[in-house]
């Protein structure tokens, strides 16, 4: 568990399942909340952070799937989980199908509720930064950037979308994989059909089976009913599954049968069900040396990348950093209630000189920082944090602040280090082991140093 408590929404009439809930989730270290209707459930989204809400259907003055609408909406990136009594799991099945994360139908068991808590928030950290508010003039399709590279990545878009050809986005973190996804399911003749996306990454590889194409009652431990997977959820519609390579070799046949001839049974079922699905998954990693590796299969490889689209680190595309910037302060202005007009041209210079690891979520996460803290009018270059502008320009913005030379030459070494370990981990795939042993210090330090210096792993690390 992270080391403050991941906040969990439940909003339900029964104040005995309420208590029964909260128990148990609080045994798992979750801070929990309760709301007796969906009224007040949205009361307590709105003020205060909640990182997966659990809703009952029916509920007084607004029921599960109206207060579902609302989060999805506002909050996008908050994971709504439906509870629902036997004779309304269709209706279960069509909230997933607009939105929600997953239902648990009643009477349920505490591990199944415990695990798809779990896998609930490891989705909202996993994806706890999505770009979802644009403008026109800024981009095309949902996504920001008038660069070269953005340009043809429109242009892809535009051919492609309307298809059912399987297309597989890769990238590093952060750069937008899911929003391309999602452009290509709102411009296809699908988009009134359902969009299920599924991070691999927050599935326990036990688990994946059911979780892609089902269970029958009976077929484990804990399946006290049939539960439809994600293929079956996506029947006419697009299935996005982000983090392909974290799917298990075995698992992997299955999907390539799924690709294949368009059907599956469930786990413990013996019926063929027959669907209609557009693919479309995403990595970060290197797939070419997985298949080297045994990782990955060489076959399914070829079947997920019928249209490849490679999406750019933001560094490439500096260009667009302003266009992103100006998005983020409206977001953030309405989001965080402050009036911030704009930003200063020399902390502009500096957002757009730094190299982003993180890409667009980090770019995104500073500014909602320089927000949160910012005193004034404008986003001044004191008001970023310090792994981006040690030192240079945002140093020197104010003359009437004069640095030591003693304070001059320690935040030169500090960006010098940063730079260096940057490299380092860049020329590794960002594998900490390795870049320890090419800086010639110790693992333990060198993870030290990347918190100190605000840098992140770009992709899982190999062991």
């Amino acid at each position: 568990m992270p080391s403050e408590p991941r906040r969990i929404l439940i909003a339900d009439d029964e104040p005995n399942l309420r208590r029964v809930l909260r128990a148990i989730l609080e045994r798992d270290g979750y801070d929990v909340v309760v709301a007796a209707d969906g009224a007040e459930a949205l009361d307590t989204v709105t003020q205060r952070p909640v990182h997966t809400v659990i809703t009952d259907l029916r509920m007084p003055k607004l029921d599960g799937i109206g207060l579902l609408r609302r989060v999805a909406a506002d909050y996008p990136d908050v994971p709504v989980i439906i509870l629902t009594a036997h004779g309304t799991v269709d209706s279960a099945v069509e909230a997933v199908k607009l939105g929600a994360f997953d239902y648990i139908e009643k009477p349920f068991e505490q591990e199944e509720i415990r695990q798809v808590v779990a896998k609930a928030i490891r989705t909202w950290e996993l994806h706890r930064r999505e770009i979802t508010e644009r403008q026109e003039g800024r981009g095309r399709y949902g996504l920001i950037g008038e660069s070269t590279v953005m340009a043809a990545l429109y242009g892809i878009i535009e051919r492609v979308a309307d298809t059912p050809s399987t297309v597989l986005v890769t990238g590093e973190s952060g750069t937008g994989k899911e929003l391309v996804a999602k452009a290509l399911h709102e411009n296809s003749s699908r988009r009134s059909g359902p969009f299920i996306k599924i991070n691999c990454a927050a599935i326990p590889k036990t688990l994946m089976e059911s979780e892609l194409f089902g269970y029958e009652k009976g077929a484990f431990t804990g399946a006290v009913g049939s539960k439809p997977g994600r293929f079956e959820l996506a029947d006419k519609g697009t299935l996005f599954l982000d983090e392909i390579g974290e799917i298990p070799v075995e698992m992997q046949v299955k999907l390539l049968r799924v690709l294949q001839d368009s059907e599956f049974e469930r786990v413990g079922g013996v019926r063929t069900i027959k669907v209609d699905v557009r693919l479309v998954t995403a990595t970060n990693r290197d797939l070419a040396k997985e298949i080297e590796s045994g990782a990955f299969r060489e076959d399914l490889y070829y079947r997920l990348n019928v249209v490849p689209v490679q999406l750019p680190p933001l560094r490439d595309r500096r260009s667009d950093v302003p266009l992103l910037i100006e998005a983020f302060i409206e977001k953030f202005n309405a989001r965080l209630r402050k009036k911030i007009a704009g930003i200063e041209d020399a902390a502009l210079e500096t957002l757009c000189a730094y190299h982003w690891p993180g890409n667009i979520r980090e770019l995104e996460n500073v500014i909602e920082r320089c927000l949160l803290f910012s005193a004034g009018p404008l986003i001044r270059a004191r008001d970023l944090p310090p792994e981006i502008a040690p030192a240079g320009p945002a140093a020197r913005v104010e003359p009437a602040v004069a640095a030591s030379l003693k304070d001059i030459v320690r935040a030169e070494t500090e960006r010098l280090e940063a730079e260096l370990i940057r490299r380092a981990l860049e020329n590794t795939g960002w594998n900490v082991t390795r870049a320890a042993r090419k800086l010639k210090i110790s693992r333990k330090g060198l993870q030290v140093k990347m918190k100190e210096f605000g840098l992140r792993e770009a992709q899982d690390e190999k062991p």
